[in-house]
C-alpha cells in the first residue's frame, strides 16, 4: 500500500491548488445536440448495413473509408482525406459461402470462411477426417491419408446451458474494483507454460508465439501438399449459432496460405465429431469463393480537422478503428466507435463552438492486425520510439481519446497510469454523473489504438464502457451486427467525448503528461476478450 500512495503523491501535490474550469452552458448545448438531434445511428447504418465488413485490405474497407471522407466533408470538416500507410500486405475478401452435411443425413451448416484462407474453386465434397496435428511427431500419423478429405483439428466443444445473462453493465462494486490500482503480478506468475494444447508447444513448455506461428505455417504447407480439400473448425468459442472467429491465414505475403477454412456452429461441429466417434462416415459439401487482393500493398487511414482559432498548431485528437473482421458487419467492433467519433465532429461543427486548438479525427485501419494504422501514423507525424527520435509535433499534441470497447455507454476513463490527469478528468466527468459516468481508473488498458500514442509519451486514453454483449455475443463473431448496438449508449458516448475534446481544445495548458515511457516490444494483435485487458503499467 505504501508504494501505491507514494506513486500518486507528487501529482496530487502539484495539482492540489489547480482548478479546472468548464463552460457548463456549452456542455449543455453539446448534451442537447447529442441526444435531441443525433445522427449517430445513421453513421452506423452506412458503415454496417450499407458497406458490410471492413477487413483491412479489402474493397469493402475502401468503400467505407471513401464514404467516411465524404461524410466528413458534408459536415464541413477541413482536410478530410485518406492518408496512405504501409505496406500492409495482401488483402482478402469473399463473395460466397455455403456448407452442408450431406451424409449420413442432410443438414445445412451455419458458418463463414476464415480470413486469408484459399478459395475452394467451386463446390467441393469430401469425407471428414479428424487430424489433431499439434506437434512435429503428429505429421507421420496422417501422411498419405488426407488426400480429398475435409479435415477437422479440434476436439468436441463442451457446451453448457447459459446460466448467466448475456448482457452486462458494470455494477457500482465492479467499477470500484476497477478504480483500484492492481497489485503487480509476482515474477512467478509471468510467462507460465501452456496449460492447454497449442500448435507446436508441448505440454509444460513456455508459450512462444513465434514457435506457434512457425508450426501453423508448416502444418498448412503439409495439408496442401497432402491434398486436403478444406479445414473446418468450431471457431474460438460461442454457441447457439454464434461463432467467434477471425483468420486462418495472414496478410503477410511471405507466409504460406492455409487450405480453404470454415468456422461452423459448435453444436453442428459436435454432431460431426460424435458421428465419427461411432465410426459413422460424415460427408460435407463446401463452397468458398474468396479473392486475394495483391495489387497495392498500401492502405489508408481517414483524417479530418476542425482548425483551432487561437493555437491551431496545437492538436487534440480523437479516433477509433474503422476496420473490422468479416464474419458480420463489424458493428460493435468497431463501427460503433467510428460512428461516435463522426458524431462528435458533427456536434462540434453544428454548434460552431470556438476552439483554441485544432481538433483532428482519425479513423484507423489495420487495428485488428496489431494497431498497424495508428502506429504508422504516430511514427510519421510524431516520431519515436525514443526521445531522440521524436518530432517537434509530439510536443504540440495535447491528447488522444479513443473508443473501442463495443456499444456500452461510458462509465469513466482509464488514466493509463497518468495520476496527474485525475483532477482534470474528475471535473470533466461531473456534468455526466447523472448519465452514470463517474469512474476513474489508474489502470492501463491495452490492445487498441490509444496505445500507439501512449507509447511515445502522448496522453492517450480509452474510456471504461459497459460490456453489454461484447464477449458473450458480438466481439469478432457472426453476430456483430447493427441490431446489437445500443442507440442511447452511443448518444451518451458522443456527448461525453465531444465535451472532453472541447475542454481539451480550450484548456489553458496542454494535458499533463507522464514521464516518457521505457521502450518495450510491440504489443501483439488483439485477442478475443470481454474488454481490452486492463493492467497496471
Amino acid at each position: 500500500m505504501l508504494a501505491r500512495a507514494l506513486f500518486a503523491l507528487p501529482a496530487l501535490v502539484s495539482f492540489c491548488s489547480a482548478q479546472e474550469t468548464m463552460d457548463l452552458s456549452v456542455i449543455q448545448k453539446i448534451r442537447a445536440e447529442a441526444f435531441d438531434n443525433s445522427q449517430v445511428m445513421d453513421h452506423l447504418f452506412y458503415l454496417t448495413d450499407a458497406q458490410g465488413p471492413r477487413l483491412t485490405g479489402s474493397p469493402q474497407l475502401m468503400e467505407a473509408a471513401n464514404w467516411t471522407v465524404k461524410r466528413l466533408k458534408e459536415m464541413g470538416v477541413s482536410k478530410a482525406n485518406l492518408e496512405k500507410w504501409g505496406p500492409f500486405g495482401r488483402g482478402w475478401s469473399y463473395s460466397r459461402f455455403s456448407a452442408h452435411m450431406t451424409s449420413p443425413a442432410y443438414a445445412p451448416l451455419i458458418g463463414f470462411p476464415m480470413a486469408w484462407s484459399e478459395t475452394t474453386q467451386g463446390l467441393v465434397k469430401g469425407q471428414i477426417i479428424h487430424a489433431p496435428i499439434l506437434l512435429e511427431k503428429d505429421f507421420d500419423q496422417y501422411r498419405g491419408k488426407l488426400k480429398g478429405k475435409i479435415v477437422v483439428l479440434d476436439a468436441k466443444r463442451q457446451l453448457l446451458p447459459q446460466d448467466k445473462p448475456q448482457l452486462q453493465r458494470w455494477t457500482d462494486a465492479e467499477l470500484l474494483e476497477r478504480s483500484q490500482a492492481p497489485e503487480p503480478l509476482p515474477a512467478a506468475a509471468r510467462n507460465q507454460p501452456a496449460t492447454q494444447p497449442m500448435p507446436g508447444i508441448a505440454p509444460g513448455q513456455p508459450v512462444d508465439m513465434k514457435v506457434v506461428r512457425a508450426f501453423i505455417d508448416t502444418r498448412n504447407e503439409f495439408f496442401k501438399k497432402e491434398g486436403v480439400l478444406a479445414i473446418i473448425t468450431p471457431g474460438t468459442r460461442g454457441d447457439g449459432g454464434t461463432i467467434f472467429g477471425t483468420a486462418a491465414g495472414n496478410h503477410d505475403k511471405k507466409r504460406p496460405l492455409p487450405p480453404p477454412t470454415a468456422a461452423i456452429a459448435a453444436e453442428q461441429y459436435n454432431r460431426i465429431m460424435r458421428l465419427m466417434e461411432k465410426n459413422i462416415p460424415v460427408e460435407v459439401e463446401l463452397e468458398i469463393a474468396a479473392k486475394f487482393h495483391e495489387g497495392s500493398q498500401f492502405t489508408y487511414n481517414v483524417i479530418g480537422e476542425i482548425p483551432g482559432k487561437k493555437n491551431p498548431e496545437e492538436v487534440v485528437m480523437l479516433g477509433a478503428h474503422l476496420d473490422s473482421w468479416h464474419a458480420a458487419t463489424g458493428a460493435t467492433d468497431n463501427a460503433a466507435g467510428s460512428a461516435v467519433m463522426l458524431e462528435v465532429m458533427r456536434i462540434l461543427k453544428k454548434l460552431d463552438l470556438p476552439m483554441d486548438r485544432t481538433v483532428r479525427i482519425a479513423l484507423w485501419t489495420g487495428e485488428e492486425q496489431g494497431l498497424l494504422g495508428s502506429r504508422a501514423y504516430v511514427l510519421k507525424h510524431f516520431g519515436g520510439p525514443t526521445p531522440d527520435k521524436l518530432k517537434k509535433e509530439q510536443a504540440k499534441i495535447s491528447g488522444y481519446f479513443n473508443i473501442d470497447n463495443g456499444t456500452g455507454k461510458i462509465r469513466g476513463v482509464y488514466l493509463q497510469g497518468n495520476e496527474a490527469i485525475r483532477p482534470v478528468f474528475e471535473e470533466w466527468l461531473k456534468p455526466f454523473h447523472d448519465l452514470d459516468a463517474t469512474s476513474l481508473s489508474i489502470r492501463s488498458t491495452g490492445s487498441t489504438d490509444h496505445v500507439s500514442f501512449d507509447a511515445i509519451g502522448i496522453p492517450g486514453f480509452q474510456f471504461i464502457q459497459d460490456p453489454i454483449e461484447y464477449r458473450t455475443r458480438t466481439h469478432h463473431s457472426n453476430m456483430d451486427v447493427y441490431d446489437r448496438v445500443m442507440e442511447d449508449d452511443l448518444k451518451q458516448m458522443a456527448a461525453i467525448v465531444a465535451s472532453f475534446v472541447y475542454n481539451t481544445a480550450n484548456r489553458k495548458d496542454l494535458l499533463p503528461r507522464k514521464p516518457f515511457p521505457t521502450p518495450k516490444a510491440p504489443e501483439p494483435a488483439p485477442a478475443p476478450s470481454a474488454e481490452k485487458t486492463a493492467t497496471q503499467k
